[in-house]
């Protein structure tokens, strides 16, 4: 998914074409990309989408402590760092970073918490 808007930028900047069929995974047509849907993700800057991410993010995280995650930005590319507590699901944080808008990956290292 991380490659998905990059690639189809690419495609079309290559084909010359302003527009790309979105299918499923049955390759059923859902939708029509425009090259203005795919610009309008890299238009955020790291800092906005960083702020957005680490808002998102820190609502999985128990409020009362025990699990800090660092949010970092480059390119539109989120990396989630950090402390996380066993009752900190993982893929929960990974979705919340996806679901701000101009992300187009996400990476994460995650390190347990020995202690909890």
């Amino acid at each position: 998914p991380e490659q998905c808007v990059a690639v189809a930028a690419r495609v079309m900047e290559r084909r010359h074409v302003d527009r790309l069929p979105v299918v499923d995974e049955e390759d059923r047509l859902v939708g029509i990309a425009t090259r203005r849907d795919l610009l309008r993700v890299f238009r955020r800057t790291d800092d906005e989408i960083r702020s957005d991410v680490a808002a998102e993010v820190s609502a999985h995280l128990p409020a009362s402590g025990g699990a800090a995650v660092r949010v970092q930005v480059k390119d539109g590319v989120v990396t989630l760092q950090g402390l996380a507590s066993p009752s900190v699901d993982p893929f929960a944080l990974l979705r919340a970073a996806w679901r701000v808008e101009g992300v187009v990956g996400v990476m994460h290292s995650r390190r347990p918490d020995d202690t909890a």
